[in-house]
């Protein structure tokens, strides 16, 4: 059995991708199936080690990115993607997988025309409430579709009523990789060398975009640290620059030990966070939202603009109307916004339990098994 994976340019692609992949591994497994071959068809490699570690083969598939906005780059990647699917064609026929699953992206484009060309059952997932170029152009042939918000629902069905008919939507939420489904709590406090009794607040910075919560939250550090311990993920690229902000505006402050940086954090390192904060400060992707969500973290989302990346806003008030987050919008961004809503949160024990339990009842830690089983029944049904 072949199963071809295709998505990518991020992580909010690539790694629903793996949860999707541990479980398929695990499902053939405790069914008695044969192993089936994982193979991931994309430009690049994007995360070799975990690639390796999931025993999934890498196959060369270019492909030419569309932008948002206008650039002359966008001419010359048309003919990218062109000679990308004449490469992946030929590639994918001597593959031949069962089934492909694809997270959608521009680097989905020309595994999934090939994909069409040879009658090969697709099943897409959507990660965001508005559906992605390639994927509103994939659900005209694929089989399944996956949606995480119920609103991208609405968009897939006027597709496929004139285009796809046979095509079933479900609501399965986004995959999570398994090891970030539970926070560890054991161990956290000391690693992180926080003192008992004191709230926590965490901060996602992530890449993209994060220098604007970055500066917010340096700038806070002076009021927030009194209140509770700041721990900042600041980015790999922003760390020295943060690091050394954050130690000019804190010089002298009594309490600048309980402000903790950290350029990057391990899958474990994630998990005693998620263990242990009381609140968390998170840009909007879908990724990032529904493993907030599983943790049951009340949250503030600060969704990138509309005019950088067009799915985060919608995101991040799709997950505010079930009430496990609350919205901050990047024009609005400001260090005294910012200790306002925390200090608020801090002081109303029954809203954060309330966020809590609207958070939890959003997320949907089964989405990768549900996936999963999709795939490995349409596998098995093309086999026969």
């Amino acid at each position: 059995m072949k199963i071809v994976l295709t998505g990518g340019g991020s992580g909010g692609h690539f790694y629903p991708l793996i949860a999707v992949a541990q479980r398929i591994r695990e499902i053939a497994q405790k069914e008695h199936l044969l192993d089936p071959e994982l193979i991931y068809m994309a430009p690049n490699e994007y995360d070799r080690d975990v690639l390796f570690e999931q025993g999934i083969t890498f196959v060369y598939a270019p492909a030419g990115k569309q932008r948002n906005y206008r650039s002359i780059k966008n001419f010359f990647d048309k003919f990218k993607t062109a000679w990308g699917i004449f490469q992946t064609t030929i590639r994918l026929f001597f593959i031949f997988p069962d089934v492909i699953f694809s997270k959608g992206g521009y680097v989905s484009v020309p595994v999934l025309f090939a994909a069409r060309l040879f009658g090969i059952p697709v099943i897409i997932h959507e990660s965001d409430s508005v559906p992605g170029r390639a994927n509103a152009w994939a659900a005209r042939f694929a089989k399944r579709i996956a949606i995480s918000y119920p609103e991208a629902g609405e968009a897939f069905k006027k597709i496929t009523d004139t285009r796809n008919k046979k095509a079933t939507i479900a609501l399965t939420g986004n995959p999570v990789r398994k090891e970030l489904l539970t926070p560890a709590e054991s161990g956290a406090r000391e690693f992180l060398d926080i003192e008992a009794g004191l709230p926590i607040i965490a901060v996602f910075g992530g890449s993209q975009g994060a220098q604007t919560i970055n500066e917010a939250i340096i700038e806070a550090l002076p009021e927030l640290l009194p209140l509770a311990y700041v721990i900042h993920q600041t980015g790999k690229d922003h760390f020295e620059i943060v690091k050394e902000s954050a130690k000019t505006v804190i010089e002298g402050n009594e309490f600048k030990e309980r402000y903790k940086p950290f350029a990057y954090l391990n899958v474990l390192a994630i998990r005693m966070i998620a263990g242990v904060a009381d609140i968390i400060i998170s840009r909007a992707g879908s990724n990032a939202i529904f493993e907030i969500a599983t943790w049951g973290t009340p949250s503030l989302i600060v969704p990138i603009p509309e005019d950088v990346s067009r799915d985060q806003r919608s995101n991040a008030f799709a997950y505010a109307r079930h009430g496990g987050a609350l919205v901050i919008e990047q024009a609005n961004l400001t260090p005294h916004l910012i200790v306002s809503e925390i200090t608020r949160l801090l002081n109303d024990p029954e809203e954060r339990k309330r966020m809590k339990e609207a958070a939890k009842a959003f997320a949907r830690p089964d989405a990768a098994e549900k996936i999963a089983r999709e795939v490995l029944d349409l596998a098995l049904e093309h086999e026969k």
